[in-house]
């Protein structure tokens, strides 16, 4: 841990140093502009320089892989779930870094492979989500995050312009937390390193990310039956008894990275993303300057992406457990440890033809791609392999006056393991009359093969590592305890949505209606099972801001969420989040958020989780009911410098208990929320 945080230190250092020379010109008579472009300075009878009042600014950016939307960086205050890894409709499992799950349905989209470990993602760096920057100035933001309970979480960001066409960006956090109850501590790591580099004459782009994520989470089963939390000795969660882990002597350390019973996943991924563009060329003079200018038309793309995933539980002590014999599933005799373990990896090769009509206007283009794809399991003795071929197109259009917004997109795999898995979708959004906001409806459908780990069932494809020969055996191919109940047909899903949004109203409404078939869940701990009825769900949210008065300002979230046809779901009705706040801009440099936020959401049967395979289970039989989640917070920032203060779960509370605070919330069965909990996070970004 310390020769890791030491490396990481040393790097931004160098980084930082490195900066001056690598934006600066040592000879004094250049100096750029907005874009990273070279302009001249006039050094004429100059006999003393001063400073400039505009040197500590910056111009940056950045998009996404897949978007052609410029964001820029978020400096608000007022939601302290815009920096926090898990989002306000999540519940975890009483820990940061413990498995979670959304309140919100949000059903797998993806066509294709998909391994069926999900528990973790909200923690994960991905492709998806990682930005490339653009920046004028070399750029660093340091984050520091304290809780109760030596909760921790440390994130380091640099990015910088090498050149004025070539970019470099480095991330790097880690989530550690011990957690309240007994073996339940999380130390999860997240590295990324990303480049951008476009050649002088604009024809050839290259995105290039390497990211690593590892998980560790300590897994306790949640509590055993019949523990009264409110009658602890001191009132302390770490007296109560886990299912798991509750005879081992643990030590509850910000340091200690490696867990006797719990979960570890790993993943690196490799990707880079390369084009040739042909077009037209322009120039532009300002000021005696000329920039060279390139419009595309017509552009060759390539994109290779290589995954290593590993997925494992394992249990040293499962000798000394009861918890296998309480759930039925039986050890062999003279087991003393127990591991179960997938590995996957999957290359990735796509190749794409992209058509610009017109030339100013790269928000308006036709592609057409195809890819292969070669995936490779892993399960000690036994070898699994797919090879898939897809096609796939995409159209989009923003009108150059930027009324309206059309974007449509379809997958098919043609050949292979997959054949016959797709996705489609298409959107329109439309500005309202005078810019006063955007209204938005689309359409989308997926068609794919449930997730390995519910439908791992033998095929002929099943090899023995030790002979390289086929072979047939009648069992669940992952390692995890997976029962599957017959073979699986394809999910097919629907989707119709809208979005609303009203800025001079504060206002935003959106829907979403959801049609399914063959729904695949997990029940029974771990018995995977397939729904062959048609089902529904509706879900319709709301986002108003009031401004009370002057400094007084009312923020306001609504879900309703409704199912049709008895589907093996289970969501709450209502789902809200309210902020009432004190804020302002005071004395000049100082902005202030201050107040109360509330959250809530209706009874509902929460799903059971087991922590044997990693999933989320349906549940019929037990009822969560929790109070309002009640949080104080007190957010300001001053320049650069941003500090978030809060003290949560004050409902917990017991006046009738000498004050203490042993109401607990459970968000699933066996697994309480955390109790009172402090939290101080310090976010503050540096200009080079």
């Amino acid at each position: 841990m310390f020769k890791l945080l030491s490396f990481v230190f040393l790097f931004m250092m160098l980084l930082c140093v490195t900066a001056m020379f690598a934006q600066t010109d040592t000879t004094g008579t250049f100096q750029y502009d907005s874009h990273g472009n070279p302009i001249k300075r006039d050094t004429t009878n100059q006999t003393l320089q001063h400073r400039d009042k505009y040197a500590d600014s910056i111009t940056i950016s950045y998009r996404y892989l897949d978007s052609t939307h410029l964001n820029k960086i978020d400096s608000s205050i007022n939601d302290f779930y815009s920096r926090y890894p898990v989002p306000w409709w999540y519940n975890d499992l009483g820990n940061f870094g413990a498995a979670a799950h959304s309140l919100i349905f949000q059903p797998n989209l993806k066509p294709g492979f998909d391994a069926g470990f999900h528990a973790y993602d909200i923690y994960r760096y991905t492709p998806e989500n990682t930005k490339f920057f653009q920046t004028t100035r070399p750029y660093s933001e340091t984050i520091y995050l304290i809780g109760s309970r030596a909760e921790q979480m440390i994130e380091l960001f640099h990015t910088q312009n090498r050149k004025p066409n070539f970019n470099v960006a480095f991330d790097f956090r880690i989530i550690n937390s011990p957690g309240a109850f007994k073996n339940q501590s999380t130390n999860n790591s997240n590295l990324r390193f990303n480049t951008f580099y476009q050649s002088k004459n604009k024809r050839y782009t290259n995105y290039f990310a390497f990211i690593n994520n590892k998980i560790l989470s300590s897994e306790n089963g949640g509590l055993k039956p019949g523990q009264d939390l409110d009658s602890l000795s001191f009132n302390d969660p770490f007296g109560a008894d886990t299912k798991l882990g509750s005879k081992l002597n643990t030590y509850r350390t910000i340091f200690n990275s490696s867990i006797s019973i719990g979960t570890e996943y790993k993943e690196s991924v490799f990707i880079m993303r390369h084009s040739y563009d042909f077009g037209q060329k322009d120039s532009l003079v300002v000021d005696s300057v000329t920039y060279k200018l390139f419009y595309p038309r017509f552009r060759i793309q390539h994109t290779i992406e290589f995954s290593k995933n590993t997925y494992e539980y394992h249990d040293l002590f499962a000798a000394d457990s009861d918890y296998y014999n309480y759930f039925n599933y039986s050890l062999a005799a003279g087991t003393d440890s127990v591991r179960f373990r997938d590995t996957w990896k999957n290359l990735t090769n796509d190749f794409a033809l992209i058509s610009y009509p017109q030339k100013n206007n790269l928000n308006q283009f036709l592609k057409l791609n195809a890819g292969a794809e070669i995936i490779n399991g892993s399960f000690d003795v036994y070898k699994q392999r797919y090879n898939n071929i897809y096609t796939g197109a995409e159209y989009r259009n923003r009108t150059r006056n930027q009324l309206y917004d059309v974007d449509a997109s379809g997958k098919l795999y043609v050949t292979g393991n997959y054949t016959g898995d797709y996705a489609a979708y298409i959107s329109l959004e439309r500005s309202l009359r005078h810019n006063n906001g955007s209204l938005q409806i689309g359409f989308q459908n997926v068609n794919r093969t449930p997730s390995f780990i519910e439908s791992g069932v033998t095929s002929s494809q099943l090899i023995d590592s030790n002979t390289g020969r086929q072979i047939t055996v009648v069992k669940s191919l992952t390692n995890f305890p997976v029962v599957p109940q017959g073979s699986f047909k394809k999910e097919n899903i629907t989707r119709l949505f809208a979005n609303i949004t009203v800025p001079p109203l504060a206002l935003q409404l959106s829907g979403e209606y959801y049609l399914f078939t063959n729904y695949t869940y997990f029940t029974g701990l771990y018995t995977a099972t397939q729904a062959s009825g048609i089902y529904n769900v509706l879900h319709v949210a709301a986002q108003k801001t009031i401004r009370v008065s002057r400094y007084f300002t009312w923020y306001l979230e609504g879900n309703l969420q409704q199912t049709a046809g008895n589907p093996p779901i289970a969501l709450p009705l209502v789902l809200a989040r309210s902020r009432f706040a004190f804020e302002g801009n005071f004395y000049k440099n100082l902005f202030l958020s201050t107040g109360i936020e509330i959250r809530y959401y209706t009874p509902y049967k929460a799903p059971g989780y087991n922590p044997l395979n990693g999933q989320f289970i349906y549940q019929d039989t037990t009822s969560i009911t929790t109070k309002p989640d009640i949080n104080f917070f007190f957010d300001f920032r001053i320049k650069s410098f941003k500090c978030f203060v809060r003290l949560e779960n004050l409902d917990t509370a017991d006046p009738s208990n000498g004050f203490s605070f042993t109401k607990y919330n459970f968000v699933a069965p066996g697994y309480p929320q955390r109790a009172l909990w402090f939290r101080v996070g310090i976010w503050w970004n540096f200009v080079n």
